[in-house]
């Protein structure tokens, strides 16, 4: 029997197979951007959603799929769930339109990478340049960014600021008001910021090192 989490991880293995976020995907379809947010597939009353037929054809059109090809990626993501997920540099993740305000990727510029161990449909990856983060993580260490992972003290973070800033971090304490942050870096100074002035926090999952 065919379910919801089948075509919707189809849809968003389509898009991964096209270099792009779901957001992407559906700007490129000429749907609106928020068309596979993760919020539109499901009712307001709790139920499943299933996508319209309209922004399938639309999506495959727009990436030249076939409906045979997207059939078989949803028996593929039957098979092997979480198998990609998208990559972008960390100095670039600060850059506009990268991530929608839920934290997902957003928009073009991301390359997809294999990744079979992780099973949020929105996690990605980030790849760490220079030497800043020393000696937390190096030059070239990837690390995985699972948006639907729980926050604990202790963990490390990937933050957005309502101004822009795209920040990692350990995460100290976390409360209705505020959000104090560890930093990974001697240089910086630990700090503390607003909740209202926090878009969304990520947890890290996974490193390469």
């Amino acid at each position: 029997m065919l379910t919801h989490a089948q075509v919707w991880m189809a849809i968003d293995r389509l898009a991964a197979r096209a270099k792009l976020s779901a957001s992407g995907l559906a700007k490129r379809a000429g749907l609106d951007p928020t068309t596979f947010n993760k919020s539109k597939r499901i009712t307001p009353d709790g139920r499943a959603r299933w996508p319209s037929t309209e922004s399938v054809a639309k999506s495959l059109a727009a990436t030249g799929a076939t409906l045979d090809q997207f059939v078989a990626l949803i028996s593929e993501e039957v098979r092997s769930p979480g198998k990609s997920v998208l990559l972008i540099s960390f100095a670039e993740a600060g850059a506009g339109g990268r991530f929608d305000d839920n934290g997902f990727p957003s928009g073009e510029g991301w390359d997809a990478i294999p990744f079979p161990a992780v099973d949020d449909t929105h996690a990605y990856a980030l790849e760490i340049a220079g030497d800043s983060l020393l000696p937390v993580y190096r030059d070239g260490t990837r690390i995985i960014v699972s948006p639907a992972a729980p926050l604990r003290r202790g963990d490390r973070v990937i933050v957005k600021t309502r101004s822009g800033a795209v920040m990692l971090r350990e995460l100290k304490r976390k409360s209705a008001k505020t959000l104090e942050l560890k930093s990974l870096d001697s240089e910086q100074a630990d700090g503390v910021l607003a909740a209202e002035d926090v878009l969304w926090v990520a947890r890290i999952v996974w490193a390469s090192q």
